[in-house]
């Protein structure tokens, strides 16, 4: 997507708004701007496709849906185009029958559903002012709508919290809602939506339910479904839900990154599924952005897929031998609107390991003498280590083959033998969020990551994170752990005792007790302000505390009427 702002000389990836399917098999994911897609057959290694006849401008937004042994989709940048098929998305035939949806106000985030009895209906709307919109498209005759388009919900921030607008709901702009995808289990028709903006950490997914795919339809109590306000990565809205071949489900969502623009965004990818009692709807997102478990793997709960491997480098000593860089990033600005967040323009080598993708470490320069030295400070056994690139002041535009990152990972046990474990020093492909995990653990205190080649100018890492088993104790379990809800019923207070050897901690709630379905992750200091309550809800609130050892045993649980 770099090139949709060479105007203004801004560059940067983006990927966001998936739109994810199961094929015959195989998984296909449409995300927004790109020209073409991916394919999968395992949901980690994607393959792009450059497809034979596409949108010249990219897609925006794309749905996508399958329907009699093809692939059909939507997503022209226009708002008004037709809807497209193919039987080979290996190959891309892309054929379109020129039939084009022209609704009053053009095709905003679109989505298209196939119903079981072979019927297709197309939702739609990105506004902070019209609701998401539903139509039944007549599939006998070029998709063209039947009838008029029926106002299906809205948002109700005055109700629900997690529909207000800004970092941490503080802003009073008006929320927007997006990206409407269905989904259909046994009975029950679910209508996801995102909200409240993309470019904030709160963004996420709500639902509401119906047992008719034009409604009408009710909110879900437990909303929001998919939400990730803390950790590494945050947000996790405007998303896809899909059934992998093991019959379970996974939810893609989209989240913020929001540095070169607000519209630079990331994807993300959560075991999601139904309570079996109720047909509750939920996405786990708790360590989303710890290593997890792929389709492949059998584990007990598919809800419950985090490896355990613990982040062994936040905040640890780290040193390099690239003298400081001071300056100001190559932006679209619009925080002046309250449509972006502040830049971070500290580039010191302490933000290489801060747990914010937001901030970055820059390499004065870009060649093969530059390291970076993680002293974990005891002896751990390292399994997987992350490296997140950031565009700085990328002058690459458009999608060239010529993008890679060529690097090496050395261990040591003290800090002056070195072992090479990962040696990517040829490495051809782009990899600007390279997870590389080790055929076996490695013990070692220091991680040294050496710099060989990057496509751009400089050489930034916004994130070197290592995972792994601590060989110390996990935290003990927070203490005098409170919950009071304010005044607007929207937010509540949340404290408790820090504990002296937590990293952070995760709190966990919901509307039952034995389903605490949403969580948030805090480092370091205890207390949290949780803003995304459902003002007429009763909820159920636990916490736990981690650090690099593992995690500690939940607190009991407490409710707030």
């Amino acid at each position: 997507m770099s090139h949709y702002r060479a105007k203004n000389n801004v560059s940067y990836r983006s990927g966001a708004d998936p739109a994810v399917v199961n094929f015959k098999g195989k998984y296909y994911m449409f995300v927004t701007r790109s020209h073409g897609y991916w394919s999968s057959d395992d949901m980690s290694n994607w393959t792009f496709i450059r497809p034979q006849s596409w949108y010249f401008n990219g897609s925006n937004a794309p749905a996508a849906a399958i329907k009699d042994d093809k692939i059909i989709l939507l997503g022209d940048p226009s708002g008004r185009g037709a809807v497209i098929e193919t039987e080979n998305p290996e190959l891309g035939d892309w054929k379109t029958n020129f039939a084009v949806i022209n609704m009053p106000g053009g095709v905003q985030d679109p989505n298209l559903f196939v119903d079981d009895d072979g019927k297709v209906y197309l939702y739609e709307e990105s506004s902070n002012k019209w609701p998401i919109r539903g139509v039944e498209l007549d599939a006998k005759n070029f998709f063209i709508p039947k009838g008029e388009q029926i106002d299906l919900f809205n948002l109700q921030p005055e109700k629900h919290g997690w529909e207000r607008f800004g970092q941490d709901h503080r802003s009073n702009l008006k929320p927007f809602i997006e990206g409407p995808w269905m989904i259909k289990h046994n009975d029950t028709y679910y209508l996801e939506y995102g909200a409240p903006g993309t470019q904030w950490n709160v963004y996420a997914d709500g639902v509401y339910t119906s047992k008719s795919p034009l409604g009408p339809f009710e909110y879900a109590p437990y909303n929001p479904i998919s939400y990730k306000p803390g950790g590494f990565l945050k947000g996790s809205g405007h998303g896809s839900t899909v059934k992998d071949n093991y019959g379970n489900y996974w939810h893609f969502a989209t989240m913020a990154i929001s540095v070169n623009y607000k519209f630079e965004r990331r994807l993300g990818m959560y075991p999601a599924g139904f309570e079996p009692d109720d047909g509750q709807m939920y996405v786990n997102t708790a360590y989303g952005d710890y290593p997890h478990y792929l389709p492949e793997t059998k584990v007990n709960h598919h809800k419950n897929r985090f490896t355990g491997w613990m982040l062994l480098s936040y905040n640890k000593p780290v040193k390099t031998n690239s003298p400081l860089v001071e300056g100001f990033p190559n932006i679209v600005d619009e925080s002046e609107k309250g449509y972006m967040q502040e830049q971070i323009t500290d580039f010191g080598i302490n933000r290489i390991n801060d747990e914010e993708i937001r901030s970055y470490w820059v390499s004065q320069t870009n060649n093969d003498s530059i390291y970076v030295e993680i002293d974990l400070e005891n002896s751990s056994k390292v399994r997987a280590i992350q490296i997140n690139f950031q565009d700085y002041k990328s002058t690459i535009f458009g999608r060239p083959d010529t993008l890679r990152q060529q690097f090496r990972i050395k261990s040591s046990l003290d800090g002056k033998s070195w072992k090479t474990i990962v040696d990517y020093s040829k490495n051809q492909r782009d990899m600007p969020h390279a997870y590389i995990e080790l055929e076996s653990p490695e013990t070692a205190r220091y991680i040294k990551y050496e710099h060989v080649f990057c496509t751009n100018k400089y050489l930034a890492i916004s994130e070197l994170r290592v995972f792994g088993e601590g060989s110390g104790r996990p935290p003990r379990s927070p203490k005098n752990f409170t919950v009071a809800r304010q005044e607007d019923r929207r937010n509540a207070n949340l404290s408790w005792n820090p504990v002296k050897s937590a990293t952070g901690y995760v709190i966990y709630w919901g509307i039952y007790p034995e389903k605490l379905n949403l969580s948030a992750q805090i480092y370091d200091s205890p207390n949290y302000e949780l803003r995304a309550l459902n003002a007429e809800q009763k909820y159920y609130f636990q916490i736990e505390a981690f650090n690099e050892n593992g995690i500690s045993e939940r607190s009991k649980i407490l409710s707030t009427e």
